[in-house]
C-alpha cells in the first residue's frame, strides 16, 4: 500500500473515532475548567486524566508525587522498529480568578485555566481515545492498518518552566522518534492553525535582584543607605542600557514585573525585592545580556553602598521546531483543514513554553491552534475570561493524530535540531 492510501485509511479511521467521541472532549475541557489546580499540585488533575486513558484500557502510570501522567498506546502488532510518536500536553492552571459567567466556570477561586491547558489535556485525551478506539475497531474486524505506537505525556508546571525537565528525567521522551504539540491561539480564528518552522518562542530568564540597604526615618534619608533609592536607579539603568547592549535588530525584552519594599510612608525600608523576565532568542545575545545585567547590577550597587545579590532562575530555552517534524505537522493540517486554514507564522513569538525541554532529547513540533469563533474577537492568553470555542477540540486531536500517522511513515532523522 502506497503511503498516500496508507495515511487515508488511518484518516478516514481517525475522523470517524473523533466523530463519535466530540461530546466527551468538550466534558474533559469543562471538566479540568472548573476544578483548575496550579504548578506542581496538580494531584487531581493527573488522577482525573489517568482514569480517563485507564478506562479504555491504555496503560498509564502517575508521574513522580502524582504529578502528570505518561501513557502508551500500540495499535496492531508493530515490530521493535517501528517509530513512537509522542504527544504532550500542559495541565497546570494559572493562579488568577476566573470572571466568566458559565457552567464551568472555575470552582476554585483565584484559580483559572486562563492559557488553554485544559484544551490541551482535553485534545490529548480525546487522540488517546480516539486511537484506542480505532485499534479495537481493527482488532474485532481486520481493516489495513499499518501498526502505530504513541507515547501520551501530560505534564505538570508549564508556567513555571519545571514540568517539561521533570517529564524528561522520568523517561517521558526515552525510545521516542519525535514528539507534537499545540497550544490554542485566541488571535487566530476557529479552523486555522499556526505554523512556524525553526525558532518558535524566546528563551527566557526570571531575574531576581534583591537590594538590602539600611533603613530609617523617611526624615533623615542621610542616615541611610535607601533601597528603594537604589533600586529605582537599578530599573532605569537597566531599562536604559540593555537595549543599547546589542544589535537592536536581534529580538529581545526586559520587563521588571515586580518591586516589593517598605511597609509605611514615613520609613525607609532595608530591603527591596526585584523581579524581572528577560527573553532572547539567540543563544550569544541571551549570554551578553545576562553579563550586562550582571554589570549594571554591580555598578549601581557600588554607586549607591546598598548590597545587591542577582540570581537567574526558572530559565527556559526556545522552542525550536525541527523542519521534518513541522512538515509533517503542517502536512497533517492541511488534510484536516485544507491549504486556506494554514498561516506561516512570520515571527518567533517573545512568550515561553517549556515544550523546549523535550526538544533536547528529540525533535519535535508545535502548532497554534485557532480557537477564535468566527465574528469574535476573544479573550487573550492570561485574561480572567478567557475561553475558547470547544470545537477546536476536534480538529486538534485530528490534526496530531494524523500528524503522528505521517511520522511513523517517515520519521525524522536521529538527532533533534541544535539549539542556537
Amino acid at each position: 500500500m502506497s503511503a498516500d492510501a496508507h495515511w487515508s485509511t488511518w484518516d478516514a479511521a481517525i475522523d470517524a473515532a473523533v466523530a463519535v467521541l466530540e461530546p466527551r472532549l468538550v466534558e474533559v475541557r469543562r471538566y479540568l475548567h472548573a476544578h483548575p489546580e496550579p504548578s506542581r499540585e496538580e494531584r487531581e488533575t493527573s488522577r482525573f486524566l489517568y482514569e480517563q486513558l485507564i478506562s479504555v484500557g491504555i496503560a498509564a502510570r502517575l508521574g513522580r508525587n502524582g504529578l502528570g501522567v505518561l501513557a502508551d498506546l500500540d495499535i496492531g502488532s508493530p515490530p521493535p522498529e517501528t517509530p513512537r510518536i509522542a504527544l504532550r500536553a500542559d495541565i497546570d492552571a494559572l493562579r488568577i480568578p476566573d470572571a466568566k459567567q458559565t457552567s464551568y466556570a472555575s470552582q476554585h477561586p483565584g484559580l483559572c485555566h486562563a492559557c488553554g491547558h485544559d484544551a490541551h489535556s482535553a485534545i490529548i485525551v480525546g487522540a488517546a481515545l480516539a486511537a484506542a478506539a480505532v485499534g479495537r475497531d481493527a482488532a474485532a474486524e481486520p481493516v489495513s492498518l499499518r501498526p502505530l505506537r504513541l507515547r501520551f505525556i501530560f505534564q505538570p508546571a508549564e508556567e513555571t518552566g519545571e514540568g517539561g525537565v521533570w517529564m524528561v528525567e522520568q523517561g517521558a521522551v526515552d525510545g521516542c522518534a519525535a514528539i507534537l504539540g499545540c497550544h490554542v491561539d485566541p488571535d487566530r480564528k476557529l479552523g486555522t492553525v499556526g505554523v512556524r518552522y525553526g525558532v518558535l518562542t524566546a528563551n527566557c530568564d526570571e531575574v531576581e535582584v534583591i537590594v538590602e540597604g539600611r533603613g530609617g526615618h523617611a526624615a533623615r534619608p542621610h542616615q541611610t543607605q535607601d533601597p528603594i533609592a537604589a533600586a529605582a536607579q537599578l530599573v532605569t539603568a537597566l531599562f536604559q542600557f540593555l537595549p543599547r547592549s546589542v544589535d537592536a535588530r536581534s529580538p529581545h525584552v526586559f520587563s521588571v514585573g515586580r518591586i516589593c519594599g517598605g511597609t509605611l510612608p514615613n520609613v525607609i525600608p532595608h530591603r527591596v525585592e526585584i523581579l524581572g523576565s528577560l527573553r532572547t532568542l539567540d543563544r550569544e545575545v541571551r549570554q551578553k545580556l545576562k553579563d550586562r545585567i550582571e554589570a549594571i547590577v554591580h555598578g549601581v550597587k557600588e554607586a549607591s553602598g546598598t548590597s545587591m545579590h542577582l540570581r537567574f532562575f526558572e530559565s527556559i530555552d526556545s522552542v525550536i521546531n525541527d523542519s521534518h517534524v513541522t512538515s509533517m505537522l503542517e502536512a497533517a493540517a492541511q488534510s484536516v483543514l485544507g491549504a486556506e486554514g494554514i498561516d506561516l507564522i512570520p515571527h518567533p513569538s517573545m512568550g515561553g513554553e517549556d515544550f523546549s525541554a523535550y526538544l533536547t532529547r528529540v525533535p519535535g513540533a508545535m502548532l497554534r491552534l485557532g480557537v477564535s469563533p468566527p465574528g469574535f474577537v476573544s479573550p487573550l492568553l492570561h485574561s480572567t475570561d478567557f475561553d475558547i470555542d470547544e470545537r477546536a477540540l476536534p480538529l486538534g486531536v485530528r490534526i496530531l493524530l494524523r500528524a503522528a500517522v505521517r511520522l511513523t511513515t517517515y520519521p525524522p532523522p536521529v538527532e533533534p535540531a541544535a539549539a542556537i
